[in-house]
């Protein structure tokens, strides 16, 4: 394996006040030590597929093999590299749950720790102190049910203890977290993103309709005028789209956005805060709910919208307000009233799936190619977003568009720039370094791979 020395200066204490967890935590370390970049990778040939963690001592050009190089593994749906020494692949499967486990830098390269964990379905995931979170919302306890039968939503969520490797949900806790009318409107929500700032667990709650239990709650009382008719009279759809008789499937108020401040990791303290800028704010692809609420490193918070619900079928449940950002200033709770940027009105009416935070207040989004309100709008291009001029400049040097296959969940950043993972119709895929104050990518190490999922640094730590 190639290793190589990286060396970084102390951090000055008081810099550190305002820096923020995020989904790949790369806080640099304070010592000089050896490590590695790990690359998720994977190898398919005659039909069969293999999953290799791969190593290199450099991103930014050159290329890499899995041959004699690499960890090979189970793969992942994520991988989640925190504080650059521990590395958790965390993988989905619809309605069960998923097979996780972790790895570090060891004297041989990446290896394997011991304990492996069956993690209970979820929708989002994140980063909280010496935790990597899950959450979802389903079926709270039985003995909660109403008359009908009908059991109140609740939030299911999970605790990875990243040093120790223990592994614990709510029901172990025997805690129980209400989903049902979270926002005071009668619907249950559930949580996209969690992010860690200021020593509190921020994320978007995302109105999800009324349940059944919800919506035979007071005699109907949360349905709006002239809503009834949205209310199933039977079970139907499929996959994230399923629902249940005496459902009502999707939110009311889809011209909202909510947001959720916890105290901490155990989610029984928090604050509710609203604006009316944004609809709510999630990536959405099929059950997943993508984070996209994040911390710019002065502590000012920014909560992207894509304006999924501009999707929806039926008029009262689409939002009329468009891809839009809105800020929570730092040391505050609540929306600044002078901050709001419209993100398609820069774009031609193109929205964007997901987004990521990279140094300073630049963010890395990833845009559809057409307008949410078209079919067959796909996420195959590159911006970046500047929060205090909340300019939006999409990135020159990727690879064309109709030969970008995926881009990878992890991004790194490093030394103010991003690295992303990216697989091509038309040979390897790459490693692509952007610059987010040219909004220019150049591209890095080739990985001789079938597809690259994700990256990361590994540094060792003190066994």
């Amino acid at each position: 394996m190639n290793k190589k020395k990286f060396i970084y200066s102390l951090l000055v204490a008081s810099a550190m006040t305002f820096v923020a967890c995020d989904e790949n935590n790369n806080t640099p370390p304070t010592d000089t030590v050896e490590g590695a970049y790990v690359i998720a990778s994977s190898v398919t040939a005659s039909g069969n597929t293999t999953y290799v963690l791969l190593t290199s001592d450099k991103l930014e050009e050159g290329s890499v093999s899995a041959v004699n190089n690499g960890l090979v593994n189970e793969g992942a749906t994520y991988w989640v590299f925190y504080r650059n020494k521990y590395l958790y692949g965390l993988t989905y499967n619809q309605g069960n749950a998923g097979t996780t486990r972790s790895y570090i830098m060891g004297d041989n390269g990446v290896e394997a720790r011991a304990a492996e964990y069956a993690v209970r379905r979820f929708t989002t995931y994140g980063i909280y102190d010496k935790y990597i979170m899950t959450t979802s919302t389903g079926d709270g306890p039985s003995e909660f049910a109403d008359e009908n039968g009908y059991i109140p939503q609740s939030f299911l969520v999970s605790w990875l203890d990243v040093e120790g490797e223990t592994y614990v949900t709510n029901d172990t806790r025997q805690e129980i977290y209400n989903a049902e009318n979270f926002l005071g409107n009668g619907e249950y929500v559930t949580l996209a993103g969690l992010l860690e700032s200021n020593g509190k667990l921020w994320s978007v709650a995302v109105p999800m309709g009324l349940s059944q239990y919800g919506v035979k709650d007071g005699n109907g009382r949360w349905v709006r005028d002239g809503y009834a008719d949205l209310i199933k009279t039977e079970a139907g759809g499929s996959g994230s789209g399923a629902y249940e008789k005496d459902e009502l499937q999707w939110t009311q108020y889809p011209d909202e956005c909510w947001v959720a401040i916890f105290d901490d990791e155990t989610l029984s303290s928090k604050t509710l805060i609203k604006t009316d800028k944004i609809s709510y704010a999630c990536g959405r692809y099929k059950s997943q709910y993508y984070q996209t609420i994040w911390a710019a490193d002065n502590g000012d918070i920014y909560v992207f919208s894509p304006s999924y619900a501009k999707t929806m079928k039926d008029v009262r449940q689409k939002t009329t307000l468009d891809a839009g950002v809105v800020r929570i200033k730092a040391g505050t709770k609540e929306f600044d009233p002078n901050y709001y940027y419209n993100i398609e009105s820069q774009t031609g009416g193109k929205s964007f799936l997901r987004c990521w935070h990279i140094a300073d207040d630049y963010f890395l989004m990833l845009m559809y190619d057409r307008p949410l309100t078209e079919s067959g709008f796909t996420a195959n291009q590159l911006a970046v977003f500047k929060g205090e001029t909340g300019q939006l400049t999409y990135i020159d040097g990727m690879p064309e568009t109709e030969k970008i296959s995926s881009f990878g969940n992890a991004v790194y950043n490093e030394n103010g720039k991003v690295y992303v993972t990216v697989t091509t119709t038309d040979g390897y895929p790459s490693i692509y370094v952007i610059d987010p104050t040219t909004a220019t990518a150049s591209k890095g190490v080739t990985v001789e791979a079938t597809q690259i999922n994700g990256v990361g640094l590994l540094l060792p730590i003190d066994k």
